[in-house]
């Protein structure tokens, strides 16, 4: 899908700051800590320096939390090593750097900057997985069979030192000249082969496109971007690693799983009603997860069908355990068990399910204050997922709304991706996406499902963030 570009004017973001009661600078006494931190961490004795890792990240990333080596194994399969950014390692359990990154969560990304989870001098300098430098890390070792199957996994604090920071676009121009590099030459073969699987095991991925604000000159720009198939190849190597991480904690008993229910019958019902309205292919015996990977986003019908999709993924959650297993271990997007070990410099729960797996492979127990953190970071975790959805939601709302403030009245060509639910004392309405700009707002009439119309916009207000449009 082309990327729509429409250039915004001035945008104060900083509105949603105090709205949203977001943390500034990092209190005198956790960036002091994180600065010693610094100054006395020794790097793990283990050393996998002669591995040539690589990190594949967007363009402008500074926080490098995972830095990957593929290759193929003697005999056939695969080897995937995978090093994480070790930052427990310079995080003092108690201390006040500990407490701050409890409060913030995670990061939350604004256009005009992030809130880190840590200090700059960790997670854009010390811990982050640069080129060139030694760092420590927590390095996976995943072995599969040909045909994808997982046949061992290790994982071991270790010494690396990345040979190249690279990007998405890139990987992808080289993947598509046929000039990859030896660590990340297989990663489309292997993504590919994982997407399969996950396929066949009824997993459900949404590839729907991402609706962003990015800078542009002195003002902004509101863009719709698609990811790019080394993205989704790339995310297939984070979602072994956590299916590995689940295993290991399940058969442990005790860890922190993410977890989300299968999708219900009724919701897979109506999808397949809104497949027939919509002339998408349902073949006899085909799982959701491989109808949805069919369906082009690019087109009307398809963005409308893979938006009813998202009824499925309803319910995540981070459940904990120790000892008794919870009723509900699996991940209904995933299909399989999953835990979050694989982002720790941008989201508190992965310092902690990396620190119970590394234990669990030494054969030693979970150290206490991991132990005692588990029970708390459900809630923290759900807690900061809302905020960071509420902030970016909130600034794609106030984008929207400045970039078509002064357009009331004129028409739009759009796709109905969404529809009203019947129900009383309320009027028919939907979602319709615009085709420039990338805007996706409420319209209001019979609207006509996966179906081009020309809506009218009616509210176009910058003060209350709300965009609306009348068929």
């Amino acid at each position: 899908m082309p990327i729509k570009r429409v250039r915004a004017p001035q945008i104060d973001f900083s509105v949603l700051r105090g709205e949203l009661g977001l943390p500034g600078e990092f209190p005198a006494s956790a960036a002091a800590e994180a600065e010693e931190s610094v100054r006395q961490t020794a790097l793990p004795p283990a050393d996998r320096t002669d591995v040539p890792f690589v990190t594949i990240d967007p363009a402008t990333s500074r926080d490098l939390d995972q830095a990957l080596h593929l290759s193929r194994r003697d005999g056939g399969g695969y080897r995937v090593r995978y090093a994480i950014a070790d930052v427990a390692a310079y995080v003092r359990p108690g201390g006040a750097l500990a407490a701050e990154t409890w409060v913030r969560g995670q990061t939350i990304y604004l256009p005009d900057g992030r809130i880190p989870l840590h200090p700059a001098v960790l997670s854009e300098d010390a811990v982050s997985l640069f080129p060139d430098v030694d760092r420590a890390a927590v390095v996976w070792t995943i072995d599969l069979d040909a045909d994808g199957e997982t046949t061992g996994v290790s994982l071991e604090r270790a010494r690396i030192r990345s040979r190249a920071k690279l990007s998405y676009v890139t990987v992808q121009d080289e993947v598509d000249s046929g000039t990859a590099g030896e660590p990340y030459a297989l990663l489309p073969e292997l993504g590919a082969l994982l997407a399969r699987r996950a396929a066949d095991r009824g997993a459900v991925n949404l590839p729907l496109p991402d609706q962003e604000v990015e800078r542009h000159g002195d003002g902004w720009r509101l863009v719709l971007r698609a990811p790019l198939p080394v993205e989704e190849h790339n995310a297939q190597i984070s979602l072994l690693t956590g299916m590995a991480a689940a295993a290991m904690m399940i058969e442990g008993g005790i860890g922190l799983l993410r977890t989300m229910p299968p999708p219900r019958p009724d919701a897979v019902e109506k999808l397949r009603a809104a497949a027939a309205s919509l002339g998408i292919p349902w073949p006899d015996g085909a799982s959701v997860g491989a109808v949805v990977a069919a369906v082009d986003p690019a087109t009307p019908r398809g963005a409308a069908f893979l938006d009813q999709s998202a009824d499925l993924l309803r319910g995540a959650a981070y459940t904990q355990f120790e000892g008794t297993l919870p009723a509900e271990t699996g991940h209904g997007g995933v299909g399989a068990p999953y835990a979050h070990v694989t982002a720790p410099l941008r989201r508190l729960a992965d310092r902690f399910a990396t620190e119970v797996c590394l234990a669990l492979q030494a054969g030693v127990a979970v150290p206490e204050w991991v132990r005692e953190a588990l029970p708390q970071l459900p809630k923290t975790m759900a807690d900061t997922d809302r905020l960071a959805g509420a902030a970016t939601r909130g600034a794609i709302d106030l984008t929207e709304a400045v970039l078509l403030h002064g357009r009331v009245g004129e028409r739009f060509a759009a796709g109905v991706v969404d529809r009203d639910e019947p129900g009383r004392n309320r009027a028919a309405g939907g979602t319709v996406a615009l085709d420039e700009p990338a805007v996706r707002a409420r319209c209001l009439g019979e609207l006509p499902l996966g179906e081009r119309v020309e809506v009218t916009l009616t509210v176009a207000d910058p003060a209350a963030r709300k965009v609306q449009f009348e068929l």
